[in-house]
């Protein structure tokens, strides 16, 4: 059995899960590059919790957490079954520094891509929260410690976006302000380097990257990704593009 690659996807607005787009698109061909997996664990932006939870129901809810958008959004429906498996091998891969807490579910930075990756919803999935008490280093050694779970033919979909103002969005923009594409495009470059240490040395040069990342909870989801990868990972950039001005939707597949 190969080793299951790691995702970071930019998610971007959740209109992408009834529009058709070039960045739908492409989530739709990313499966087709490595094996179906077991189960997914999935880390979410919309998860931003003081600490780390997860959930371990088998059928957990799908959370609308997002407000102000069409109907049609609030009627999609993705009937993912959880795993009670998974969810006991992360806690055994963390130990201590994970509890169970069902009050939420499968949420909009999760389900809008995997409807498009895996439209048949056949692949059991468990949420893990983003831990927002603790370092981007201290996240991305969570996300070292959940290695061993590609080794079990899971696959760790981390989702949120470098870049991520929704003050500063204009949705009639179809590019980037020039401030995102500069941020977004210098994370990008470390990471295809391996230089996870620039990405960290970037982001305590607050007046450089206040616009792209005013909160962390969009950015963190990467860090827990770049963790779970290893350095014979090589490193595929998706979606390379700035969207409505402050928004990032660069994903990256480590494998």
């Amino acid at each position: 059995m190969k080793k299951m690659p790691v995702l970071f996807i930019g998610h971007g607005s959740p209109m992408n899960a009834i529009e058709e787009n070039d960045y739908v698109k492409t989530w739709r061909s990313i499966p087709s590059f490595f094996e179906k997996p077991t189960a997914i664990l999935a880390i979410s932006a919309h998860w931003y919790t003081a600490g780390s939870y997860i959930n371990n129901l088998l059928k957990p809810q799908q959370i609308y957490d997002m407000y102000g958008f069409p109907k049609t959004l609030y009627e999609v429906q993705y009937p993912v079954s959880g795993s009670s498996v998974l969810a006991s091998q992360v806690q055994q891969v963390l130990g201590g520094d994970i509890a169970v807490d069902n009050s939420w579910g499968i949420d909009h930075g999760i389900w809008t891509v995997l409807q498009a990756m895996y439209p048949e919803a056949d692949i059991p999935v468990v949420q893990m929260s983003v831990n927002r008490s603790i370092s981007l280093q201290k996240q991305f050694l969570l996300g070292r410690a959940l290695r061993p779970l590609r080794n079990r033919n899971v696959l760790i979909l981390a989702s949120g976006n470098i870049v991520h103002n929704l003050a500063r969005v204009d949705w009639e923009m179809q590019a980037g302000f020039p401030w995102a594409d500069k941020f977004d495009n210098t994370v990008r470059d470390y990471i295809m380097q391996h230089d996870y240490d620039a990405v960290f040395r970037l982001m305590q040069k607050k007046s450089l990257f206040q616009l792209s990342v005013p909160s962390a909870d969009h950015f963190s989801p990467l860090v827990y990704a770049m963790g779970a990868s290893v350095a014979e990972d090589s490193i595929t950039v998706y979606n390379d593009s700035r969207t409505m001005g402050a928004l990032s939707m660069t994903s990256f597949m480590f494998s």
